[in-house]
C-alpha cells in the first residue's frame, strides 16, 4: 500500500492564524493531558491506559467547563494527536525509542489533519 502526503505552504488570514495556534495549543494540551494520566496510572497502579481510553477521555474532556474551548476546534488533530501518543508508547515498550516527552509550547508545534477533516468542493475547501 502506498501513502499519500502532501505538504503546504499557507499564508492564512489574521482570523486563520488564530484558529491555527488554537489548534496547536489544543492539540499540545490534549497530548500531555493523556502522556500525563498514562504515566500516573502506571506509577499508581502498574494499569496501562491506551488509546481507546483516552480517546474516551477526550469526550469527556470537550464537556466540561473549563475545557469547553476544546469544542472550538477540530475534532481531528485532537484525536491524531492521541494516536501519536500511543505510537510513542507502542515504540518505547517495543525498545524502539525513549520514553515519552510533555510537548512544549516553544518548540512550534504542529497539528495534523487527515483527510476526513476537509472537503474540496468547487475550488474551495472547507471543514466537514
Amino acid at each position: 500500500m502506498v501513502e499519500k502526503a502532501y505538504k503546504f505552504r499557507l499564508y492564512p488570514t489574521p482570523e486563520q492564524e488564530n484558529l491555527l495556534r488554537r489548534t496547536i495549543g489544543c492539540v499540545r494540551l490534549i497530548y500531555n493531558k493523556a502522556l500525563a494520566i498514562r504515566t500516573q496510572a502506571w506509577h499508581e497502579k502498574q494499569e496501562r491506559v491506551g488509546y481507546k481510553q483516552t480517546s474516551a477521555m477526550l469526550t469527556t474532556w470537550k464537556k466540561q467547563e473549563d475545557l469547553d474551548f476544546l469544542s472550538k476546534v477540530s475534532s481531528v488533530p485532537l484525536q491524531q494527536s492521541l494516536r501519536h501518543l500511543q505510537t510513542a508508547f507502542t515504540n518505547f515498550f517495543s525498545k524502539r525509542a525513549l520514553y515519552p516527552n510533555f510537548k512544549k509550547k516553544r518548540n512550534g508545534g504542529s497539528a495534523e489533519f487527515t483527510k476526513s477533516a476537509f472537503k474540496w468542493k468547487d475550488g474551495q475547501v472547507s471543514d466537514r
